[in-house]
Parts: C-alpha cells; sequence; structure tokens
C-alpha cells in the first residue's frame, strides 16, 4: 500500500507539474545585485536554475538585477505591488517595516557569512522575524548574509580617536549607530553609488564584507582595508508575495525551500572561501590590509558594546530583547 501510495502521489505531482508548466508565466524576480557579484553568481542565479530544474520547467523566473526594476529600497514594494513576484530583499534597507531583522547589523556577533547564515535561516523558520516578514505582505523562501563587515579607508583605522568626525559609509540604521559608537557619522549610502561617493571624497570610510568588494570595485578607491574586525553584518532575504507562494502546490513550495536552504549555505561558504584570496591579490596591488592589534580590537569592542543595548532600547518593541538573545545564542554556536 505505501509503494502504491508514492505512485499515486508521484503521478500527481507530475500532472501538477505538466499542468503548471502549459499554463505558468515566469515569475518576475528582481534584487540590486549585478550578476557578476558573488551573491548573484553563487545565489540567487543558482537558485533560479535549481528551482527551474527540480520543477520540470513548471517553475521559471524572469530575472531584473542590478535594479533594473526596482531601486534596493523599493524591492518589497515592487512586490506587493505586482510590479515584482519575487525579490532579493537587502533587509537593512527595509528597516522601517523590518525593524526586528535589522538585528543582523550589530556589531560583534557572527565570525563567518556561513555562521551567521545559519543563525539566521534558522530564525526565519519560526518566530519574530518570520512574523515580521509575513505582516509586510511577503513569505520568506531563504536568507543569507555576507561575511562580517570590515572597515576600507584611504588611512588605517584603529582606535576610535582615529575615526572621529570621519563620514562613514554604512548600511541602515543599525550600522549608524556603529559608526558613531566610534566617533563618525554613519551615511547611508546604496552599494551601487558607493564607488562615486569614496572617489569624490564624500566618504572617508566605508564598512563592507570583504567578499562584496569585487563587485562594487572597491579596492581601486582606497588603500587601506582591515582584516580582523566584526563592524556588523547584512542580511539578503528571498521573499515571494505571499498570495502567489500560497497558491503554488505544495510539492513546489517544498522544493523552493529546500533548495533555499541549499543555495544560502552554499553562498556564504562561497563567500568565506573568497575572503584569503582576494586579501593576497590586494596585497598584490599594495593596499595596506591589516589586522587590528589586540589593543585596538578591545577598545573598538567596549566601544561597540552599547550599540546592541541601544538597539533593542531604540525600536520600542517587546519582541527585541528576545530577538537579540536569540540571535546571540545561535551566532555564538
Amino acid at each position: 500500500m505505501k509503494h502504491k501510495n508514492k505512485l499515486i502521489s508521484a503521478v500527481a505531482s507530475a500532472f501538477v507539474f505538466a499542468g503548471m508548466a502549459a499554463h505558468a508565466e515566469a515569475l518576475r524576480l528582481g534584487d540590486f545585485q549585478s550578476t557578476s557579484h558573488i551573491v548573484s553568481v553563487e545565489g540567487t542565479t543558482k537558485w533560479m536554475a535549481a528551482v527551474t530544474e527540480a520543477t520540470d520547467g513548471a517553475i521559471t523566473f524572469e530575472h531584473f538585477p542590478s535594479q533594473q526594476a526596482a531601486k534596493s529600497k523599493a524591492q518589497l514594494d515592487a512586490v506587493n505591488n505586482g510590479i515584482l513576484d519575487v525579490a532579493l530583499l537587502g533587509a537593512s534597507y527595509h528597516a522601517d517595516v523590518l525593524p526586528l531583522n535589522s538585528v543582523v547589523g550589530l556589531p560583534g556577533y557572527y565570525g563567518s557569512a556561513e555562521q551567521g547564515t545559519v543563525a539566521l535561516q534558522t530564525m526565519l523558520q519560526d518566530g519574530p522575524l518570520r512574523d515580521e516578514i509575513l505582516a509586510s505582505g511577503v513569505t520568506p523562501v531563504f536568507g543569507f548574509v555576507l561575511p562580517p563587515y570590515q572597515v576600507l579607508a584611504k588611512k588605517r583605522l584603529g582606535m576610535p580617536a582615529d575615526w572621529d568626525g570621519l563620514d562613514v559609509r554604512t548600511s541602515g540604521s543599525t550600522q549608524a549607530m556603529t559608526a558613531r559608537a566610534l566617533g563618525g557619522v554613519g551615511i547611508s549610502i546604496p552599494g551601487p553609488e558607493v564607488y562615486t561617493a569614496v572617489e569624490r571624497g564624500r566618504l572617508d570610510a566605508v564598512l563592507f564584507p570583504l567578499a562584496s568588494v569585487p563587485g562594487y570595485k572597491l579596492n581601486e578607491v582606497v588603500s587601506h582595508i582591515s582584516t580582523n574586525g566584526s563592524f556588523g553584518g547584512y542580511s539578503f532575504i528571498m521573499v515571494v508575495r505571499t498570495d502567489l507562494f500560497d497558491g503554488l502546490p505544495e510539492d513546489v513550495q517544498a522544493k523552493m525551500l529546500a533548495l533555499g536552504n541549499e543555495t544560502a549555505v552554499h553562498v556564504a561558504q562561497a563567500q568565506d572561501a573568497s575572503v584569503e584570496g582576494l586579501i593576497e591579490s590586494w596585497k598584490a596591488e599594495g593596499i595596506d590590509t591589516y589586522t587590528f592589534t589586540e589593543e585596538e580590537l578591545a577598545t573598538i569592542t567596549d566601544a561597540l558594546v552599547a550599540v546592541s543595548v541601544d538597539w533593542a532600547e531604540r525600536l520600542q518593541d517587546d519582541k527585541a530583547a528576545a530577538v537579540l538573545e536569540s540571535y546571540s545564542a545561535l551566532t555564538r554556536e
């Protein structure tokens, strides 16, 4: 009987996929990364291809990278307004509606992209982070993080005194708190615009994950890059408009989620693996890739302790403390 039920299920799924393939339209997926960025190469495009293959072409995608369909801060609105069906959100760009998800931007937690991604995936399965995303009209399929942010500048930055009064590019309000804690001024500028801002002197320093530097060619406009700091993180969340996702067959939903989890871990590992080679290539270019001394790290860490406390208090959300506690425990496992 079990074998018979499995056969019936397999046949039913085959008919579902065949029916969808005959009538389905490509899902419009938007993001703000270029197709040469590691996040796209090892993440977005890999997931799209895997889902299309796993569903025998029942699910296909029309990809709009590099902000072609909507600006980085408008991706969520584009999904809710029907301009897009799917989007890779930069969570910090949507802190107004996803404030709890900005926890990933706090400094001093995860030490690698893989570690942070496993923690985020766990929190997206159940709890306040997931509930917050669902409340915004979309369903999270998977999420991953960039490697811990480092500081890129035209001079070596160590002790907080070195940061005093500097205009520092930060990714969202949470990282702006980090810059302020070190004496700088946080300025939120989308990734695609950072190169020009540094080149023209609008920015003195940039908080950025090393694996993403090549995608924006920032190594061309800075001369000093730290390698062992932890100035916060950045999370990407692939979302599908909820009414659309809920209307898909359960088998299709399950495949999208399972492949999403695989993709999340893969892109995190790929980023971690790329960092060592990047550091060596930058050294060869004459860039000062440096490690903070123990004294510098201790002083910076002390200065940044208050950021997490401040974050929880500013949100004025009774769930914030629980989110922070859970995030802290998961990133230290």
